[in-house]
């Protein structure tokens, strides 16, 4: 006899479980990204924690850009105490995490530095697409797997790229980030 137990399954993939094992689960949800308030309490949180000292908005500015995720909210607040340790006084101030954010090539709206390489090479050389991915992905250096899982649904959130049956197009957002990062 088996004892009782919980189990508990997470995907960002959900299509690609079976309809049977689907339909097992007693609960199926979909989990929403954090607001910017939620994420600033995570970071101010996580300082607390790990005996950051945190002034003025700086907890604001690390939560804009973590792309509504805890887990990137803390890597970034990690990030930023190490760049504050070393180029400054430990303190984190508002202008020291902005510095660092732009040190590390994180933008105002979360987009890394892969992000932009996508945005850009679809708009520029590719002139807004149409392109397919796995030409994209050559393009910017990666996996088709890595751009269409880990770079693309972000992109997509935000509006600034589409999938469309004859490729990916970038969006009017992404032609204005370009010009205004």
């Amino acid at each position: 006899s088996l004892p009782r137990f919980t189990l508990i399954g997470a995907t960002t993939r959900t299509g690609m479980i079976t309809g049977p094992l689907r339909d097992r689960f007693g609960l199926v949800a979909r989990l929403d990204y954090y607001d910017a308030g939620e994420l600033t309490s995570i970071v101010t949180r996580a300082a607390g924690i790990l005996d950051v000292p945190l002034n003025g908005d700086s907890a604001q500015q690390i939560a804009g850009r973590s792309r509504g995720t805890p887990r990137i909210a803390n890597r970034l607040l990690r990030r930023v105490r190490d760049f504050a340790e070393v180029r400054g006084n430990g303190v984190i101030d508002p202008s020291t995490a902005v510095e660092a954010l732009r040190v590390f090539g994180v933008d105002e709206r979360g987009l890394d530095k892969v992000d932009r390489a996508i945005l850009d090479a679809l708009c520029n050389r590719f002139d807004g697409g149409p392109v397919g991915l796995a030409t994209l992905a050559i393009a910017v250096g990666e996996q088709p797997e890595t751009v269409e899982d880990v770079y693309e649904p972000f992109l997509i959130q935000q509006g600034l790229l589409a999938r469309t049956p004859r490729g990916r197009v970038a969006m009017d957002a992404a032609w204005q980030h370009l010009r205004n990062p």
